[in-house]
């Protein structure tokens, strides 16, 4: 069959189960998730879980060709096109995917990529692209859910962030201060939102077999030989590990669909033990430090 007309099946199919759905009403129990960048990574894991569970799944694509390959992988998912860092068309992209679906219970803001390179040797518009997904493409999907979660007095997002965003590792500046942002405006939005009944939890993974590391990573061109003894090694220790790492973005995802059940979530949830041994060390780290200068914090008092 032609690769068009098996997205045409695939996406009768979705539209008759979600139009069964909605006839049966309260019966229904599962939750409706909005996942962006649900084609590949934690994204289609996290909706394969979500459609096995008995949940609904609409999942955003940059593509007509990521939406066929979703259609394909699981005919159940709503597939939406949406670029998130086409910010003008959020808000009509998330008020037509609920008139088509229903109201949206979890906001799995997934979407972005990687950078490396020196911070010397990249450029700025290399830091702008990769804020303009990582964070405003982010901060542009949850805003569009924001006043309906607010309205409902219900709803969770999910900002995945890294473990990046609590660390910092030579080589990925960009990524690293993309995902610092991240869960920083991750706290402030839990905050504002839990009078509302709204959870926001920073999700924090640690390396994990995706494409991250791979062809969806921009690898910024060495230019500077001072740095060569610093920076190649880390860069060819990524590339070796890329496919071997220890987590498992199915048990991620499954991890995943265990927070969005809690009553009382965690600010930021850690997954993956390199993450815990590697922010517990840095938090140590700062402890020693902060104790280290007391005497000079505390001089410019009074």
């Amino acid at each position: 069959m032609p690769e068009d007309l098996r997205y045409c099946a695939a996406r009768h199919q979705s539209i008759l189960q979600s139009m069964d759905m909605r006839k049966r009403g309260s019966t229904v129990t599962g939750k409706t998730f909005f996942i962006t960048g649900a084609n590949s990574g934690f994204g289609l894991a996290i909706a394969g879980a979500a459609l096995r569970a008995g949940h609904t799944v609409i999942g955003t694509v940059r593509s007509e060709e990521a939406r066929r390959s979703l259609a394909e992988r699981h005919p159940q998912a709503h597939a939406v096109l949406c670029d998130v860092t086409d910010f003008d068309r959020i808000e009509e992209i998330v008020r037509q995917a609920e008139a088509d679906v229903g109201p949206v219970d979890v906001l799995i803001n997934n979407a972005g990529y990687g950078h490396e390179g020196v911070l010397e040797e990249s450029p700025l518009s290399e830091m702008q692209r990769q804020f303009d997904v990582n964070v405003f493409g982010a901060v542009a999907v949850a805003k569009a859910f924001l006043p309906r979660f607010r309205q409902r007095r219900s709803g969770f997002i999910v900002n995945v962030t890294s473990m990046g965003g609590l660390i910092t590792m030579p080589g990925i500046a960009y990524y690293c201060g993309s995902k610092f942002a991240l869960q920083g405006i991750s706290e402030v939005m839990r905050a504002e939102m839990s009078p509302f009944g709204v959870h926001v939890t920073a999700l924090c993974p640690g390396s994990f077999r995706t494409d991250w590391a791979g062809r969806s990573m921009v690898r910024t061109e060495r230019s500077i030989d001072a740095y060569d003894r610093l920076f190649d090694p880390i860069r060819e220790a990524r590339q070796k590990k890329h496919g071997a790492q220890l987590g498992d973005p199915e048990k991620l995802a499954q991890a995943v669909l265990t927070l969005v059940n809690s009553d009382n979530p965690p600010p930021q949830l850690l997954l993956g033990s390199d993450a815990l041994g590697l922010v517990r060390h840095r938090l140590q780290a700062m402890l020693r430090e902060i104790e280290d200068w007391e005497t000079l914090t505390c001089s410019t008092d009074g």
